[in-house]
């Protein structure tokens, strides 16, 4: 007989508290199909209750120096490090994605802890003397308050952690409203951030659906909200928190291409290709899902490379074994995503690798989909337009190079972009013409590191600012600019005329 499911709580206040609202979703474990956990999903007064407890703990936890501030963190880091096993599996028994997976994601959500650990430093103002008689200038940066946070199912750790360590940083106190799919490792770290000697009340967890977002992107002592998820509501969000005079931002959906040259290393770019499109199962919003090939003798190269290495791709549970690629989050996406391989199939496209008759013996009811690869797709199919998210690649046939860069400028979306080639001028060329947020050259996943800021173009970002980085640190700080001069036995009369410096 299997376990009942766990009831998870929120985490207000520094302790976690039993759902109220009477609403819970079901938490899969998507290797077996079976339902692992309930999940609360806050009322309105629940989010409210969260709100008012980070209120209260924000002018204690913004008078704390920055480098105390910092030292809370460093705790955290050490914390995530001894404890990176059990955070990994927890990962992996609700997401799905496999072990060295789900490690990796842990490891770059700490790099951003890493840089947060830095913030004496990053808070730094600039200074002027003398800007006119007896005159200096100054700025500072100011938290703004309390900020939220709005995270997807795919990243769990580190997603949430290219923001509330940035945020608490910098003197913010954070609410985090994590994917109802993976909740359990999101409150892993609260759990951690109390050990580490963070005050009551500086972060908090609450579970919800749509009431819980709507209730954060409304309450006017919410000063500004970060989401990562798709187009369609990352648009909602920054609409609706716009509207409420909030600072926003929303990073969307991604299509993102890689052109693979005539003249590249053609092994290197299929496995930097199945890498980028498989890895995951396809559930990252980095993912390489278009390769565009210029010419078609690089098409049939490749092609002739990724068809084996898909079909041998070993899929099983993300904690079993040594996978390449474990299952899908839900039994309803993974429906979706083998709906995207029906359409492609009906477009037209080439279905070379079809993955869609897959099962994995002794684990039927999990939610699996083998790889699956497509050939000569063009731009008007729907599975080369719109974001799938899951393992399935599609090759687009370019005659030229100046073709293939206008294909990724044309699409709706610009989150990441890469190129394989042996040429610099052809590197060099689409580096600074392509309209994408972030690019790779002979690097499929060109994720910046943290000490950098990420994000996208075009409809894969809604804001003027990018996460993490040196945007993160702007995105959660007010800059207050002060002049000021002293009584030095200089007395003038009253001046009129717009004020100068002399």
């Amino acid at each position: 007989m299997s376990p009942a499911p766990a009831q998870l709580a929120h985490f207000v206040h520094g302790r976690e508290v039993a759902g109220s609202s009477g609403r819970n979703g079901d938490v899969f474990d998507p290797a077996t199909g079976r339902v692992s956990g309930r999940v609360p999903l806050a009322s309105k007064a629940e989010v409210e209750a969260a709100i008012e407890s980070a209120a209260r703990a924000f002018p204690a936890w913004a008078a704390v120096t920055p480098l105390n501030r910092a030292r809370v963190l460093f705790k955290f880091k050490e914390l995530l490090e001894r404890d990176a096993d059990e955070i990994a599996a927890t990962i992996t028994a609700e997401h799905g994605k496999v072990l060295s997976d789900a490690r990796g994601e842990l490891t770059r959500g700490m790099e951003v802890v890493e840089f947060a650990c830095g913030i004496p430093h990053l808070l730094k103002g600039e200074h002027s003397m003398n800007v006119g008689g007896g005159v200096d200038s100054w700025s500072e940066y100011a938290p703004l308050g309390v900020v939220a946070g709005i995270t997807p199912f795919n990243f769990p750790c580190m997603v949430p952690m290219w923001m509330f360590p940035i945020a608490i940083a910098c003197g913010n106190t954070f609410i985090l409203k994590p994917s109802e799919r993976d909740p359990t490792p999101p409150m892993i770290l609260a759990r951690l951030l109390k050990e580490a000697g963070l005050p009551d009340g500086v972060f908090n967890v609450v579970h919800g659906d749509k009431e819980a977002v709507d209730t954060l992107l409304d309450d006017p002592r919410v000063q500004a909200v970060s989401f990562v998820g798709s187009t369609p509501i990352a648009e909602y969000l920054y609409a609706r928190g716009s509207a409420a005079g909030k600072r926003v931002q929303a990073l969307g959906g991604a299509k993102n291409h890689m052109v693979v040259m005539p003249d590249a290393d053609m092994d290197q770019a299929a496995n930097a290709l199945l890498g980028a499109g498989y890895g995951s199962a396809g559930e990252r919003c980095m993912a390489i899902s278009v390769a565009v090939c210029v010419g078609d003798a690089t098409a049939d190269a490749l092609i002739a490379r990724l068809k084996p290495m898909v079909q041998a791709l070993r899929v099983g549970p993300g904690c079993q074994g040594d996978p390449d690629m474990g299952p899908l989050v839900t039994g309803t996406h993974r429906d979706k995503v083998r709906s995207y391989v029906d359409l492609g199939v009906e477009e037209g496209a080439e279905l070379v690798v079809d993955g869609r008759g897959l099962k994995v013996a002794g684990h039927e009811d999990g939610f699996y989909l083998g790889g699956c690869l497509f050939d000569r797709v063009t731009a008007a199919m729907r599975i080369y337009r719109e974001e799938i998210f899951g393992p399935v690649l599609c090759v687009v046939r370019a005659p030229d190079f100046d073709a293939a860069l206008k294909l990724v400028n044309e699409h709706e979306y610009g989150n990441g972009t890469a190129i394989f080639t042996r040429d610099g001028d052809s590197a060099r060329q689409f580096a600074h013409q392509v309209q994408v947020g972030m690019v790779g050259i002979n690097v499929p996943i060109p994720v910046p590191m943290a000490f950098h800021s990420f994000g996208g173009w075009k409809r894969s970002l809604f804001g003027p600012l990018h996460m993490h980085g040196p945007d993160g640190v702007r995105f959660y700080t007010r800059m207050k600019t002060v002049t000021a001069r002293w009584p030095t036995g200089i007395r003038t009369g009253a001046e009129f005329s717009m004020p100068t410096m002399k």
